[in-house]
């Protein structure tokens, strides 16, 4: 993998739970969806304040996002862990170049309030191995993890 030496642009996403299941807002209000998973009751992907439009790399970071937070999810589940309400993923995706060539790059925060660092660190390296967009990324892109339980 080729490191980024000049980011271009930068999609960011801000994910947490609420009552009516995972909600996912970019940095700067143009992306704000209701996100769901497949069988579940609550609604469907909702956009709301698309303008201006949301970038490519905004976009992704939105749906691995979602599909991390399931992925925590069944991770807590699996290590009968009751998640914390406040919890939440942030997802920067970078888009780059080095020299001609054009990469991608993404960083994960992910607060995980109430536990233990280990406790967290294993809850959140758990759903990387089993997320898809995260298996689809592995050893394509380099992807970092700040693990906070504040």
């Amino acid at each position: 993998m080729s490191k980024i030496e000049k980011v271009l642009v930068t999609g960011k996403t801000h994910t947490t739970a609420s009552s009516a299941g995972k909600t996912s807002r970019g940095h700067n209000g143009t992306l704000d969806i209701q996100l769901s998973s497949p069988g579940s009751a609550t609604p469907a992907h909702v956009f709301n304040a698309i303008q201006p439009h949301p970038t490519a790399e905004q976009l992704f970071a939105g749906a691995w996002s979602a599909c991390y937070s399931a992925a925590i999810g069944v991770v807590a589940k699996e290590m009968k862990l009751e998640l914390p309400s406040d919890l939440s993923v942030d997802i920067e995706v970078d888009l780059g170049q080095t020299g001609a060539a054009y990469f991608i790059q993404a960083r994960f925060e992910v607060r995980v309030p109430g536990v233990t660092q280990e406790v967290a660190t294993a809850l959140v390296h758990g759903a990387h191995e089993i997320c898809p967009y995260s298996k689809a990324t592995r050893g394509n892109i380099d992807v970092a993890f700040n693990v906070l339980t504040a």
